[in-house]
């Protein structure tokens, strides 16, 4: 495919229904191509937004409003960018013509835990930790015997880690009920996972087109509450068991189709990869690619939507530290260590309008010939950090 500027033809707009940290590295990268961006979510100046050709602010999980916005705006593509959209919407304006990436069905079945784990068990056949869903206490209880304990419960769609939490005993299970219950996104039903006791968790990047599918280094890292705390990139690992979850991951990004990149996580233990879950869009760890590679994520995300070509050098090993805010402020304020600034290591600010104890706001950056060093270097200048 040859590509031509969007400012010498009519213009290509990427509508982002989601307008998050990693929707504004979306938005940066399609705009070094002259592609309009409109940037769409929830509330008021989100990172998106500030950057967007137009930014909207609306109840994404309302069809109307999100088939309004999508008729006013005629976007080329539409890139949902978080969980929480009316799912109605995206098979509505696919039906009417609108390429939705990477389709409406993957966004359907990855949206949610139950969809996309059923997806990938019963109707692929891959290796997966045990599971059941419940809806009711009783049915949890009941869950957490059968799986055994300890066991991970999720609301079976969340974002970020939210409402996720692990039972060591039935005396957690209520207390994991209310954590579930308490999470944005859909809590009527929960998984109950089995508890692998995984050597390490790793995320593979897995870019695809109608042409080609390619790979990125493999990302470990390591999360807190479901949300990640630290990652880095490449993740030691044999070469056989990397190919086994690239087969895995070829073989469910297949069965999903369209374009684009998708976050596939799994679980190794010895030789045996478990297929966790799956982002049809860039991933939250797989920002150390920002200093990692010379095409991060986000610029092979916008490749593989126009349909470019997938190339791109992997420079070495790199990490990327995640600061969440100490305190409460509707202008938050950080600060931000001269350590953060010297030879192959930077920040990104995301630039949110409000924080609240917890809340990711920041990442460190670090390229170094070790990753070790990385790693270690990542988190000094996270511990560097404060806000207020």
């Amino acid at each position: 495919m040859t590509f031509t500027s969007p400012l010498q033809q009519d213009a290509i707009k990427i509508m982002l229904l989601g307008s998050g940290e990693l929707g504004k590295e979306v938005a940066i990268e399609a705009q070094r191509l002259g592609i309009e961006i409109i940037a769409v979510d929830k509330y008021e100046n989100a990172p998106a937004h500030l950057i967007a050709n137009r930014a909207y602010a609306i109840d994404m999980q309302d069809k109307e409003a999100v088939m309004e916005l999508i008729e006013r705006e005629q976007p080329t593509y539409i890139l949902p960018e978080v969980e929480a959209i009316s799912i109605d919407a995206l098979f509505e304006a696919e039906a009417k013509g609108f390429h939705v990436i990477p389709n409406a069905e993957a966004v359907n079945k990855t949206m949610n835990r139950k969809n996309i784990r059923v997806f990938a068990s019963e109707e692929l056949g891959l290796t997966t930790s045990g599971y059941q869903f419940v809806k009711t206490l009783e049915e949890l209880k009941k869950a957490g015997e059968t799986i055994g304990f300890p066991c991970v419960i999720k609301p079976v769609m969340s974002s970020s880690g939210h409402g996720q939490s692990i039972a060591r005993s039935a005396n957690d299970i209520e207390k994991s009920w209310e954590i579930a219950k308490e999470a944005r996104g859909d809590a009527s039903e929960l998984i109950v996972e089995e508890f692998i006791k995984f050597d390490y968790e790793i995320t593979l990047l897995t870019t695809r087109t109608e042409n080609e599918t390619v790979f990125c280094e493999p990302i470990g890292h390591i999360q807190k509450d479901g949300d990640y705390i630290l990652s880095w990139q490449p993740m030691p690992m044999s070469d056989a068991t990397l190919q086994k979850a690239k087969d895995i991951a070829k073989a469910v990004t297949d069965g999903l189709g369209g374009r684009g990149i998708f976050g596939v996580e799994f679980f190794v233990k010895n030789e045996e990869v478990y297929f966790s879950e799956l982002s049809p869009r860039p991933h939250d760890t797989g920002m150390v690619t920002l200093i990692t590679q010379s095409q991060s994520e986000f610029a092979l995300h916008i490749r593989a939507v126009l349909g470019l070509p997938l190339d791109y050098t992997f420079y070495g090993a790199g990490a990327s530290g995640a600061y969440k805010a100490k305190n409460v402020s509707l202008n938050p304020r950080l600060e931000i260590p001269n350590s953060a600034f010297t030879t192959n290591s930077f920040v990104r600010i995301f630039g949110k309008p409000e924080s609240h104890i917890g809340r990711r706001m920041a990442i460190s950056l670090v390229l170094d010939n070790d990753v070790e060093l990385a790693k270690r270097r990542a988190l000094e200048i996270v511990d560097g950090m404060s806000d207020q």
